[in-house]
């Protein structure tokens, strides 16, 4: 599987597309490459979330069923620490100008911030039920974290240079999965996936406005092409991308893609979309203006990969495979063909 996975590609065929989109031709190359695999020895379980140390030139991960956090470094291709005492960690997010790393975890429900260098803890935040989701405005230097179940659930604030926990910056009437922070305006755009509907939260006055879902439920992940106004977001149930204006929530196109989805990344300068996929595929997707997409290529994995980190800056994608019978977990490292 590996060897395959490194060199075949296979057309994108599944399910229904907008009328809008045409049927692409089978590329010549692959537009994701398989070049590397750096062994996770010691993993066990589900792996979730990911974030990057581009100072040190690594990838941080939430094991979540292995209860640690694992540090990769990606030049010497080794996992060179395991940070234990974590209650399933699930999103990260590492912010260099403090050298701080913030892990929201699961079961206690805690934003556990530590050390970049020694990994020490620093600090332990109450967060509520289900921390999951994390992001980091560099702006005004606040981590957010998604919490909360079918009956209660936010988006807490939490100043990252003290810890301390601030006003949540929404309340939701279910838990919130992927979220995404816009640049240009004080907005957050989250999924709820049980409810199958975007919301759209405002910073300043903490208005929250419902988008709907028009086709599709249980939509995990999320990303963002603010240049273009459009929101991008992959459900399960059918497996496809929907594309919407990030303005008026009107659905542009729907194209389909893996099933099992739980990360979502656009490629700004390729205009790309990957999907990495338990079903054991990551989905790759032309966008080839605003409005139109196709679907380009699905890349072999493995079952249960469903999780990955793309980092623009060193033109990476990395794909987290988790333990099975048939092999260790490790972090598959993919570059793009052009």
């Amino acid at each position: 599987m590996k060897k395959f996975a490194a060199f075949c590609v296979t057309a994108l065929t599944c399910g229904s597309y907008a009328s809008s989109q045409d049927q692409p031709g089978t590329p010549d190359r692959a537009p994701l490459l398989l070049v590397q695999e750096i062994p996770l020895p010691n993993v066990e379980g589900r792996i979730d979330h990911f974030t990057f140390d581009g100072k040190r030139k690594r990838v941080i991960g939430a094991a979540l069923g292995n209860n640690t956090v694992e540090v990769v470094d990606t030049f010497s291709g080794r996992d060179i620490h395991s940070i234990t005492g974590a209650a399933a960690p699930q999103g990260v997010v590492y912010v260099g100008d403090l050298n701080k790393l913030f892990v929201a975890n699961g079961t206690d429900g805690k934003l556990r911030i530590y050390d970049g260098d020694s990994f020490k803890l620093l600090n332990a935040v109450d967060i509520g039920e289900d921390a999951d989701n994390v992001r980091y405005d560099p702006v005004e230097k606040k981590i957010y974290v998604a919490y909360g179940g079918d009956e209660e659930a936010g988006i807490a604030g939490i100043d990252a240079a003290t810890g301390k926990r601030l006003e949540d910056v929404a309340k939701l009437d279910a838990h919130p999965e992927s979220f995404q922070i816009a640049t240009s305006k004080p907005v957050i755009y989250a999924n709820i996936a049980t409810k199958a509907k975007i919301v759209v939260i405002d910073r300043a006055t903490h208005k929250v406005t419902d988008w709907p879902l028009k086709t599709g439920k249980s939509n995990y992940p999320m990303a963002l092409d603010e240049a273009d106004r459009r929101l991008f977001v992959v459900t399960r149930k059918p497996a496809q991308l929907v594309v919407l204006d990030s303005e008026s929530g009107a659905t542009i196109a729907s194209v389909a893609c893996v099933n099992d989805a739980d990360d979502l990344y656009y490629d700004a300068g390729r205009k790309r979309i990957y999907v990495p996929g338990g079903e054991g595929f990551i989905s790759v997707i032309q966008q080839t203006d605003a409005d139109h997409y196709q679907p380009l290529a699905k890349i072999p994995t493995t079952v249960g990969a469903r999780t990955g980190l793309w980092y623009e800056k060193r033109d990476r994608f990395y794909l987290a495979v988790p333990a099975s019978s048939k092999q260790a977990a490790a972090l598959w490292v993919y570059t793009p063909e052009d």
